[in-house]
C-alpha cells in the first residue's frame, strides 16, 4: 500500500452520470492518481443538507494545501467518488419531492452500483457528513455487503440535546410547506458562525460559499424535515459494518451523549469514536482539516482484524 502513496502524484478527474427511477439523472464525480481499477480502495463521499458534493469534497483554495479531500485521498492511492443527491448540484432537480434522507440512501445505492459496474465489484469505504452521515448510515444498514468501512461525521441520532436542531425546529412548518428552501452566501457563512467563532479561515468560508452558490440557489427541505421531526431514522443495531463516529468538539448538530449512546449500540466490535479538537460542523473546511484527514485515513487504511474464537 505504501508504494502507492505519493503526495506529488498528478490527480485526474472524470465526470459520470447514472439514472434511477426511469430517467432521474445523478451526477457523479471521480478523482484518482493511479489506475482506478487497481487502487487500494474506493471511497464514496456523501454530502449534507445544504450543499452539493463537489464544493464539499473537492474545494480548491489557493494557498491551502490539500484543500480538496478528494485530491488528498486520490494521491494516497484511493479511487475517490462523490455524487450529487437528487435535488442538488448537477443532478435532477425538477421532480415533485423534497429529497428526504431515505431517498438519499437510495441515491447512494444507485451511485454505488454504477461505480461497481464501471470499476469493479468491491465494497466501498463510505464517508458521510451531517445529513450525509444519515444517508450513508441508512445505505450501510440496507446494503452491508456494499460497505467495507463506514465513517459518520457530524452525525446525529435522536436529536436529543442538539442546539442546532432546537433552533431549526422553529422553522419546521415552513420547511414542511415547500419542497425547496433558498440558500445564499450569507446562509453558507452562517454554518461556520453558529457553533464557535474562528474555527475556519475566512478565505476558505468565502471560497466554499462561492462554490456552493455557483451550483444551487435553493436546496431540498427533506433532510431538514426528517432531522427536525422524524429522528431517529437509522437503527445502530442494524449497522453491521465497521464504523467510525467523528464528533467535532464544537459541533452543535448532536450532543455527545446522543452519539455515545448510538456508538454503544453498534454491534460490530471493529468500531471507533473520535472527538476532533477545534472542529465545528463542516470538518473539511476547518482550520484543523488535516487532523480530520488523518483520522479518516487511519480508519480507512486499518487492516482487517483477526478474530480469535
Amino acid at each position: 500500500m505504501n508504494e502507492m502513496i505519493n503526495p506529488a502524484s498528478a490527480v485526474k478527474s472524470e465526470e459520470h452520470w447514472t439514472t434511477k427511477d426511469g430517467g432521474v439523472k445523478l451526477f457523479l464525480f471521480e478523482k484518482y492518481a493511479h489506475d482506478p481499477a487497481k487502487t487500494i480502495g474506493t471511497i464514496l463521499f456523501v454530502h449534507g443538507s445544504s450543499m452539493a458534493s463537489q464544493p464539499t469534497f473537492d474545494l480548491q483554495v489557493p494557498g491551502r494545501p490539500d484543500s480538496s479531500a478528494m485530491d488528498h485521498f486520490a494521491r494516497r492511492g484511493y479511487d475517490c467518488w462523490c455524487v450529487d443527491m437528487e435535488g442538488y448540484g448537477r443532478s435532477t432537480k425538477d421532480r415533485d419531492n423534497n429529497a428526504p434522507i431515505s431517498q438519499g440512501a437510495d441515491d447512494c445505492c444507485a451511485a454505488a452500483l454504477s461505480i461497481q459496474k464501471l470499476r469493479g465489484k468491491r465494497p466501498f469505504l463510505v464517508y458521510g457528513i451531517s445529513s450525509g452521515a444519515l444517508r450513508a448510515a441508512m445505505f450501510a444498514e440496507r446494503h452491508p455487503e456494499m460497505v467495507a468501512r463506514l465513517a459518520l461525521d457530524a452525525m446525529v441520532w435522536t436529536g436529543e440535546g442538539s442546539p442546532t436542531l432546537e433552533q431549526r425546529r422553529k422553522k419546521l412548518a415552513e420547511f414542511k410547506a415547500t419542497n425547496r428552501r433558498p440558500i445564499d452566501k450569507a446562509f453558507i457563512r452562517s454554518v461556520f458562525d453558529r457553533d464557535h467563532p474562528d474555527t475556519a479561515e475566512r478565505q476558505v468560508i468565502d471560497a466554499f460559499a462561492d462554490a456552493v452558490t455557483a451550483l444551487d440557489n435553493s436546496v431540498p427541505t427533506g433532510t431538514y424535515v426528517d432531522m427536525c421531526s422524524k429522528l431517529p431514522v437509522v437503527d445502530p443495531e442494524k449497522i453491521k459494518v465497521p464504523t467510525l463516529i467523528m464528533r467535532g468538539q464544537h459541533d452543535g448538530i448532536a450532543s455527545l451523549e446522543d452519539l455515545l449512546k448510538f456508538y454503544g449500540k453498534l454491534p460490530n466490535p471493529d468500531k471507533q469514536f473520535t472527538v476532533m479538537p477545534g472542529i465545528s460542523h463542516a470538518s473539511f473546511q476547518q482550520k484543523n482539516y488535516m487532523l480530520v484527514y488523518h483520522i479518516l485515513s487511519s480508519f480507512f487504511a486499518q487492516p482487517a482484524p483477526v478474530y480469535v474464537g
